[in-house]
């Protein structure tokens, strides 16, 4: 006992924390404020049909971006480690790396746009005017991948090199242009669907240009090495991103089974798991950002080989994870009616909502290990245990018991999740402390 206190008294541990932390919240919070302003525009043209053609455009280029949030993630391991280490030479190779990986991810998915935009369509079941705005919008979206691909490792890297600050910075100044370029364009220029995707190309590849400035600053001195793009000094990198790939597939697997398996219990169901949904996207906003800052303290501390900051870090992040999922469930138990208030209007949403009060009060509890111990994992670049567990969790946990409650109705997707992101916390968690703390 006395040893945890010493671990978890460790107040410079605790204030680093937070100081990387909350940059990472803010600019969580930012980054929706930019599709509201997207929502709101598009919602103002002549014909609805925009915001719902351009909505499916988006999403399709949404889930490609998430899915290979891979390389933020390995980037981010890779970068903290090499400054633990304080060899900027490797920071260089980590970043040049992931910058090259991102461009390759990049080039690929333009070659294959045409065939993803397909079957995001057939999914969707557009058609008519709604069909020519989703293609509209994805067709101009689409050129900023490159940016967007290269933005995953820049940011990834910086996170990793406790540049957090600047971060939120560079996201600000690109959230800020993007909402005023849309405006600019549609209602100056009158470009329409096209205005909005094209505003979003501008702001990522200004974003890319601000995050260059910022890591060539912090790596000066360090020269590019060509033996670094080799398949054999890649295959490294290239199976811990193959790794967090397949981790990130499954994740979208169980959600996209949710939210399908969702609307065939009507439209009320569907209506409540995008309010569920919500909070779970709420919960994030605080817990990611503590995830981001345990990834780069994680990181550092194991490139510093410094087993005790390793454990005060890892202590320090589970007593603030858990304390800010406390705190969303003490706010989600008083106010939650009110925040589903603020969702939505239709009465009968609300009381079937109703039912789900305890599973949204659970959902930062049980969620919170999920996100604590993937920043760990990833700050120590255990790419094939988090795929590992995700697998575990998905074919033990999600898909069994809402097999399992299925004649509950949609309530048993919601049992599913708990159940999911339980296994995660606790497969994941037994083996980071089985590793690292005993």
């Amino acid at each position: 006992m006395s040893l945890l206190t010493t671990h978890l008294t460790h107040w410079p541990t605790h204030k680093k924390l937070l100081a990387l932390s909350a940059p990472m919240v803010l600019a969580n919070i930012t980054t929706p404020l930019v599709g509201l302003v997207d929502t709101a525009v598009l919602g103002r043209m002549d014909a609805p049909s925009a915001l719902a053609g351009a909505s499916i455009g988006a999403l399709i280029i949404t889930q490609i971006v998430w899915i290979c949030g891979f390389l933020r993630m390995s980037t981010t391991g890779l970068s903290a480690q090499a400054y633990g280490a304080q060899s900027k030479q490797e920071q260089a190779k980590v970043l040049y790396q992931g910058v090259f990986i991102g461009l390759l991810l990049a080039a690929v998915l333009l070659l294959l746009h045409r065939y993803i935009f397909n079957a995001g369509l057939h999914l969707s079941e557009l058609s008519g005017e709604a069909k020519l705005a989703a293609e509209a919008y994805f067709t101009t979206r689409i050129w900023g991948l490159p940016a967007a691909m290269t933005n995953l490792a820049l940011v990834g890297w910086m996170i990793g090199r406790h540049l957090t600050r600047q971060v939120l910075y560079i996201q600000i100044t690109g959230n800020l242009l993007n909402a005023g370029l849309n405006i600019a364009f549609v209602y100056g220029l009158g470009w329409q669907v096209e205005g909005v995707a094209f505003a979003t190309v501008l702001a990522e590849y200004t974003l890319m240009l601000l995050s260059i400035l910022v890591c060539r600053r912090h790596i000066q001195g360090a020269g590019v090495e060509r033996t670094w793009f080799s398949m054999k000094a890649l295959k490294n990198v290239l199976s811990l991103n193959t790794s967090m790939f397949l981790r990130n597939l499954v994740l979208q697997i169980c959600l996209a089974f949710l939210t399908l398996q969702g609307a065939r219990y009507g439209v009320t169901a569907a209506a409540v798991n995008a309010i569920v949904l919500q909070f779970f996207a709420l919960i994030a906003l605080g817990l990611d950002g503590i995830a981001f800052g345990v990834e780069a303290m994680v990181g550092k501390a194991a490139g510093r080989k410094a087993s005790a900051m390793l454990r005060t870090d890892i202590l320090v992040g589970v007593f603030w994870s858990g304390l800010i999922a406390c705190i969303y469930a003490f706010v989600f138990a008083i106010a939650g009616d009110s925040i589903a208030a603020l969702l939505t209007e239709h009465h009968n949403v609300l009381n079937a909502l109703s039912a789900y009060s305890l599973v949204i009060i659970l959902l930062p509890l049980i969620g919170h290990w999920c996100f604590l111990f993937d920043g760990v994992a990833i700050g120590l670049t255990q790419a094939s245990a988090m795929r590992n567990t995700m697998f575990v969790s998905a074919v033990a946990g999600f898909f069994p018991v809402w097999w399992f409650f299925k004649d509950s109705g949609n309530i048993a997707l919601w049992y599913a999740m708990l159940s999911f992101l339980a296994l995660r916390g606790l497969t994941l968690g037994v083996s980071i402390v089985r590793r690292y703390l005993l």
